[in-house]
């Protein structure tokens, strides 16, 4: 494994004469291709000392509901099956994540965990790390380039951060062999508050924001996720680089919620596509560029400014003079986020993509960015527009609540992006109408998928 995925986060040596090494999982949610378990396997078996995997199930995580926890406990119904198939206990316990963590350390030769990103998984990361006691390493799994390798520094955009991805892409876009460790653990003694296998009985346990229904179109897990990769290198990745943009063809990878929720790994996916395609092929550097370079300038983004990621006054200042010197330009018509959010709206388009959102968990890359540019046009102020965008997209959308729901929100705003032309409203923020859509794609066939979607 590369060097540089390792940080070790305190000073403390390991503790001696305790009963195992623990890997507490948050992040990475999967047996399959795990950076942070590997490296906990290898510490174990150094030890001579079995390996426990715990999970901190809290039942009010930021923003989270029905819709995001039962995708989460599916996959980690598989992970849980799948560890105890290598002869590894995994426990699933009920509680703040940093405090489930800190209770099992207690009886932990050493703490691994896997790296979060945003400002509350950092601070879980630093708890335990100040109170364990014992040594405590992070190990970096979820982005191909970890992100203090790849800048030292919040970049402006695609084009600066993407030549510093290129030259450290081919180190770190290794297989990770998969190991089973020398010391079983399933007979370790140690209990959980919730059987992982049981998602409907967890879900009932939990104390959830229930208002936003599961969607049928996502099931969680590891395998759901490579079926879909699968599906999609036979059937979508040639012609990826042309169609990607086109709604009315869907031809993405929709991967998107596995990588939030850590079921998939992205080295894993990239390596399938490198395998699958020429060195020269265009779809391929097309989708490695989304899947390395422009998932990865949010990590940037959200590891970098951690205080202002997720808030109007991070965007830049020429996008945010910018629309304050536009604020008082009258808009066509002003709606409501409850209007907003179920698609009541003069505007088909905005309209079906709504619907999508709201159905599915999941939104068209080129709809969501046209869905967020009309959300400026129909509120009464930036600020407004920023905190509605940002609202119904952690809300409904799967993949919301982390880095790239973060940098996709900033982006409506000029995050990322540059100046254009000034125009009503929008000053010289990037700005999308209806007449693209119709001139580009077969608009109208995507708004009758998504009506059908509602039968």
């Amino acid at each position: 494994m590369e060097p540089e995925r390792i940080a070790l986060l305190n000073d403390e040596p390991p503790a001696e004469g305790r009963r195992y090494v623990l890997y507490w999982m948050q992040a990475a949610q999967r047996a399959a291709c795990n950076h942070a378990l590997e490296h906990a396997i290898a510490l174990a078996d150094r030890r001579r000392e079995p390996l426990l995997v715990a999970f901190g199930l809290m039942d009010d995580y930021p923003e989270a509901n029905l819709r995001h926890y039962r995708f989460m406990l599916e996959g980690l119904a598989e992970t849980a099956a799948s560890l105890a198939g290598r002869g590894i206990r995994f426990v699933l316990r009920k509680g703040h994540p940093a405090e489930v963590a800190l209770a099992l350390a207690q009886d932990a030769s050493l703490v691994v965990c896997d790296r979060g990103y945003t400002r509350h998984q950092r601070a879980w990361r630093r708890q335990v790390a100040t109170e364990a006691g014992r040594q405590v390493i992070e190990v970096e799994g979820e982005v191909v380039v970890p992100v203090e390798t790849a800048s030292a520094k919040a970049e402006i955009a695609a084009r600066t951060l993407r030549p510093k991805i290129l030259r450290l892409r081919e180190h770190f876009l290794q297989p990770l062999a998969e190991s089973r460790p020398a010391v079983p653990s399933l007979d370790l003694p140690v209990r959980g508050d919730l059987d992982p296998v049981d998602v409907e009985g967890n879900l009932a346990a939990l104390g959830l924001d229930r208002s936003v229904p599961p969607t049928c179109r996502f099931k969680g897990g590891t395998a759901e996720a490579r079926a879909r990769l699968d599906r999609f290198l036979a059937r979508k990745l040639r012609g990826y680089r042309d169609a990607r943009s086109d709604p009315s063809l869907r031809q993405s990878s929709a991967l998107s919620p596995y990588f939030q929720f850590g079921q998939i790994s992205p080295v894993e996916v990239a390596l399938r596509v490198v395998a699958a395609t020429p060195a020269a092929d265009p779809d391929r550097a097309a989708f490695l560029e989304e899947l390395i370079v422009r998932r990865e300038l949010a990590h940037n983004l959200v590891w970098h400014r951690p205080d202002d990621y997720d808030r109007y006054e991070g965007l830049p200042a020429w996008a945010r003079r910018s629309l304050d010197l536009h604020r008082n330009d009258p808009r066509p018509r002003t709606y409501g986020i409850e209007e907003l959010e179920a698609g009541r709206t003069h505007d088909r388009y905005f309209n079906a993509a709504a619907r999508e959102m709201r159905i599915t968990g999941y939104m068209h890359n080129y709809m969501r960015m046209y869905w967020g540019k009309r959300i400026i046009e129909f509120t009464r102020t930036p600020e407004e527009a920023y905190a509605t965008a940002l609202t119904l997209n952690n809300r409904h959308f799967l993949c919301g609540r982390g880095p790239n729901a973060f940098a996709n929100v900033a982006w409506l705003f000029g995050r990322h992006d540059r100046p254009w032309m000034e125009r009503p409203i929008f000053g010289q923020v990037r700005y999308m109408n209806d007449r693209g859509l119709q001139r580009k794609f077969d608009i109208e066939a995507y708004v009758r998928w998504t009506e059908r979607l509602e039968e």
